[in-house]
């Protein structure tokens, strides 16, 4: 398990996470920052993409995905102490969407 630096909220290394939907598509994000919200923990995660798969889009592409592509993930302890990425609910992603851009504003 890679150690992450909350303080300064960038991981110390590069920390990749492998999520899969329901239908067993997996797919894969690079951790790229961590958002504190009072004492809970949440992911900006951006989507990596396959070389093979990259291709240009335009406003006529229809491939269903999405060029730049984040998600933020609610970070929590399952049973055996290891860190798992959930969905944030839509109060925990409200208040995660005003921590953002709290310090957005703040590196700006």
């Amino acid at each position: 398990m890679a150690k992450k630096n909350y303080e300064e909220n960038i991981p110390e290394e590069d920390i990749i996470v492998e999520m899969t939907d329901d239908e067993g598509n997996v797919y894969y994000y690079s951790e790229e920052m961590i958002i504190p919200v009072g004492d809970e923990n949440f992911a900006l995660l951006v989507a990596i993409h396959d070389d093979e798969e990259e291709h240009f889009h335009d406003e006529n592409c229809d491939c269903g995905c999405d060029d730049d592509e984040v998600i933020i993930a609610k970070i929590v302890l399952n049973e055996n102490g290891e860190e798992e990425y959930v969905e944030p609910t839509d109060e925990e992603f409200e208040r995660v969407s005003k921590a953002y851009d709290e310090l957005m504003g703040e590196y700006e």
